[in-house]
């Protein structure tokens, strides 16, 4: 009997071992880039491993302070957007602003309301023969020291007319029909001046009204003194009250509006006091009439002579200079009377031109008032009625 050995079984796994470790090395080869395995040229020549020693961050040093770059960032960008570049000969934004048509009583109130017509009527109706306020800006500033108060910058002091003699109207009572034109929009108002003269203290109060906006007034009081009028307290009224206080023996003026005191002088006047002193010195020393039964003449003051007159607002003080024009005959609905003028001509590009006629019969009462601006709106404040306060 004969027997067949089988191949022993570690020669066909040996095989199939060899076999499959040769397509391996063969895939190797062949088709690195398909395993992602190739090396590029700046590591084909080394295959070692590169390391590198990460160093942790230093502790912080208690109490240093980090600088904080993004906070100056965003204050320089804060700066950038609140202050816009101004070209040259550009006029600044508020220089663009037209006040209104005349000067009011009270400061102008800035808000919506005020943009409509029958607001800005409000405002304009609130005028008296005080001309325009100063501009703070355009103005010159001089450091002046009070004898007790500490020096701080103020408005340049004039150089006042001198006053050598007055001669104050009689007290009364005038009353005024205001017709004027604001953005297009004619109104018409009432005015009353209300004059105390005692002999030794006056009393002058302006108030001006309309219908549907309601009124708005100044006062004055104080002393007359061989110079004329000396001012004590001047008031501002509107919605609420603004007060200037002269202060003579102090040497200063001050304001209840919280601006800076401005120096007293001799002959100082507010809005209301300044036309009265204006009238008494005016009628101080007429010459001879200009033909039998003609008006006065123009005493000290003929045609073409200025006065300047040391003014306070409800808040600063300005120097107004009046220019004596033509005598001139009116005819109010009072009646017909011959009168005086007196022009305060604009100094500065916004201010207001100022017209004031005194009528010599009467005193030298104010009899007609009209205050225009540059863009040509006007009010006109002509004499109803007389009569005692």
């Amino acid at each position: 009997m004969t027997t067949t050995q089988s191949p022993p079984l570690w020669r066909p796994l040996a095989a199939l071992t060899a076999l499959v470790t040769a397509a391996h090395v063969l895939v190797l080869q062949a088709s690195p880039d398909n395993l992602g395995l190739k090396l590029t040229p700046d590591t084909a020549g080394n295959k070692a491993f590169a390391t590198r020693r990460i160093e942790a961050p230093p502790e912080a040093v208690v109490g240093a302070a980090r600088p904080e770059k993004p906070a100056v960032a965003a204050q320089t960008l804060q700066k950038a957007v609140a202050k816009p570049k101004i070209q040259p000969n550009q006029p600044l934004a508020q220089d663009n602003r037209l006040s209104p048509a005349i000067d009011s009583i009270a400061e102008p109130v800035t808000t919506a309301v005020a943009e409509s017509p029958v607001a800005s009527v409000s405002a304009d109706v609130s005028a008296t023969l005080a001309p325009p306020a100063a501009n703070p800006a355009s103005q010159p500033v001089s450091t002046v020291a009070a004898a007790s108060t500490a020096t701080t910058a103020r408005a340049e002091l004039p150089n006042p007319t001198l006053v050598t003699a007055v001669n104050l109207p009689a007290s009364a009572r005038l009353q005024y029909k205001m017709t004027g034109t604001s953005r297009g929009l004619t109104y018409y108002a009432n005015a009353e001046l209300n004059w105390s003269n005692s002999g030794s203290q006056y009393e002058a109060a302006m108030k001006v009204s309309a219908m549907f906006v309601g009124a708005r007034s100044m006062s004055s009081v104080g002393r007359i003194t061989p110079s004329g009028l000396a001012p004590t307290r001047f008031a501002d009224k509107s919605r609420s009250e603004l007060a200037v206080h002269f202060d003579a023996d102090k040497g200063k003026i001050t304001f209840s509006a919280n601006t800076p005191d401005a120096p007293w002088m001799e002959g100082a006047q507010d809005r209301v006091s300044v036309f009265m002193q204006l009238a008494g010195m005016l009628a101080a020393s007429p010459t001879a009439a200009s033909g039998p039964g003609g008006p006065p003449g123009l005493g000290g003051f003929p045609a073409g002579s200025s006065i300047t007159v040391y003014t306070l607002g409800p808040r600063e003080a300005d120097t107004w200079t009046f220019v004596v024009e033509a005598e001139e005959r009116l005819q109010l609905p009072y009646g017909e009377l011959d009168t005086l003028k007196l022009s305060r001509k604009p100094r500065r590009e916004y201010d207001q031109k100022v017209e004031i006629w005194y009528a010599p019969s009467l005193g030298y009462l104010p009899v007609r008032n009209r205050i225009t601006q540059q863009n040509g709106d006007f009010i006109d404040q002509v004499l109803s009625d007389l009569g005692k306060p």
